[in-house]
């Protein structure tokens, strides 16, 4: 199984973004984490700086929208050129259309679950994206603990993608260390948002290098019965 490390900018240093972007490029995908201050209590990037990150970063962009109304936001950051855009099922009207509208648009689909929310209503709709993203923390900050609480639903996803035969890649994000990776990897998880734990590194290529080690050695073996 294939293990990607999305390191989040979120951790980085905003005043050398286009640096820190260099020290990163061991990494799969560079994590942006947009926030309006209405989805979540926080403020961070918006449609302008993905355009410029997008003109700088030596990696593709994985773009995960922590706003409301994404079904009206959410294409334009497919427009400005990001590999994947992700937004939340609790802020979608429509999550089947607005994510038909990204594949369209050349950008992989992605859809957000708080760590409160049932996969449930999402499972039947699963060949409709290209990534389902389970939240580890509740999203808004950085920096918070991993909570193993999310870990069943996340198993059975990957359950389910497994026994459907489908290509669709599960991400988690919050609290993702070399402690934490092992569990969500166990679980099923294959792509991995950790932001606080490389950028706090002397060398970030390391801890990637690390996280992906760690990943690797904790995969999870498709049949082994997590539902």
């Amino acid at each position: 199984m294939t293990t990607r490390i999305n390191p989040s900018i979120l951790a980085a240093d905003f005043a050398n973004l286009e640096r820190e972007l260099g020290r990163i490029d061991t990494a799969d995908l560079v994590h942006v984490d947009i926030m309006d201050n209405h989805f979540v209590p926080n403020l961070t990037f918006g449609l302008q700086m993905v355009r410029r990150l997008q003109e700088v970063s030596p990696i593709p962009l994985d773009v995960h929208l922590m706003i409301e109304d994404p079904d009206r936001w959410g294409p334009a950051y497919a427009e400005a050129g990001a590999f994947s855009v992700t937004f939340h099922a609790e802020a979608a009207g429509e999550p089947v259309a607005l994510a038909r509208r990204l594949r369209a648009l050349g950008a992989r689909a992605g859809i957000a679950l708080k760590p409160g929310t049932d996969d449930a209503p999402y499972i039947d709709l699963l060949p409709e994206f290209d990534q389902v993203l389970v939240m580890t923390v509740e999203p808004g900050f950085g920096g918070q603990s991993f909570i193993p609480e999310t870990m069943p639903k996340l198993a059975r996803l990957a359950d389910v993608i497994h026994d459907a035969g489908l290509d669709v890649w599960l991400q988690v994000d919050g609290g993702i260390t070399e402690e934490t990776i092992g569990i969500a990897a166990t679980a099923g998880a294959d792509t991995f948002v950790a932001g606080s734990h490389v950028f706090n590194g002397e060398v970030p290529a390391e801890r990637i290098a690390s996280l992906r080690a760690a990943a690797a050695a904790h995969s999870h073996r498709p049949g082994s019965g997590h539902r």
